[in-house]
C-alpha cells in the first residue's frame, strides 16, 4: 500500500505554504491553520485508511508535537510550531513526523546562521549556546533567562520556514 496517499502530499504542501507565508507576515502560526490540518488529516485517514487509518494519522500528531514540545517548554520555540509538526504528523504519519522534524532542523540550521550573519549575531549565538550548555551540565536543563524567545534581544527565526522545507522534503524524498 503507498502511504500517505498523494493528496496527503498535496495537503502538507498547501499547508507548508500557507504557514510560511503567515509565519513570516506575522511571526504566529496560527491554531486555525495547526488545528484545522490535524483535524482535517484525521478526517481524511478515517475516510480513506479506515480506523487504521485514523490511528496512523493521530500517531504521527502525537510523534510530531511531543518531538518539539521541549524545545516549547525551554522557551526556544513557539506553540506554533510545535503544533505545525504536529500537523504535518498527522498528514505524514509518525515516520513523516521524524524526517520532517529531521530535514526542518537541518533547514532550520541554515537559516540560523543566514539570520545571525545578516544581523551581525553570529559571536552573540555562539556565546549563548556555550551558555546554555555549560548552564544544563551544572545545573540541569531549564529555561535560561535572556535566552528565550521571550526574554532574548535577538533576531527571532520563522520557523514555519525550515518545517515547511522539512515537510516538503520529508514528502517527495522517502
Amino acid at each position: 500500500m503507498n502511504w500517505p496517499p498523494p493528496t496527503a502530499h498535496v495537503a502538507v504542501v498547501v499547508i507548508a505554504l500557507v504557514a510560511l507565508v503567515t509565519d513570516l507576515r506575522s511571526r504566529k502560526v496560527p491554531n486555525v491553520l495547526t488545528f484545522g490540518a490535524a483535524g482535517a488529516a484525521c478526517l481524511f485517514q478515517l475516510v480513506t485508511g479506515g480506523w487504521q487509518g485514523l490511528l496512523w494519522a493521530c500517531a504521527g500528531w502525537t510523534v510530531g508535537f511531543v518531538m518539539f514540545l521541549p524545545f516549547f517548554a525551554l522557551g526556544g520555540m513557539g506553540a506554533g510550531d510545535v503544533k505545525l509538526l504536529g500537523a504535518f504528523g498527522a498528514w505524514l504519519g509518525p515516520l513523516g513526523a521524524l524526517w520532517t522534524a529531521l530535514f526542518g532542523a537541518l533547514a532550520g540550521g541554515v537559516l540560523a546562521l543566514v539570520v545571525s550573519l545578516a544581523h551581525n549575531y553570529t559571536g552573540t549565538a555562539f556565546r549563548n549556546l556555550g551558555m546554555l550548555l555549560r548552564s544544563w551540565f551544572l545545573g540541569g536543563v531549564r529555561p535560561i533567562e535572556g535566552v528565550t524567545l521571550s526574554s532574548s534581544a535577538g533576531p527571532r527565526l520563522p520557523y514555519a520556514v525550515p518545517l515547511a522545507v522539512g515537510a516538503v522534503m520529508a514528502t517527495w524524498l522517502r
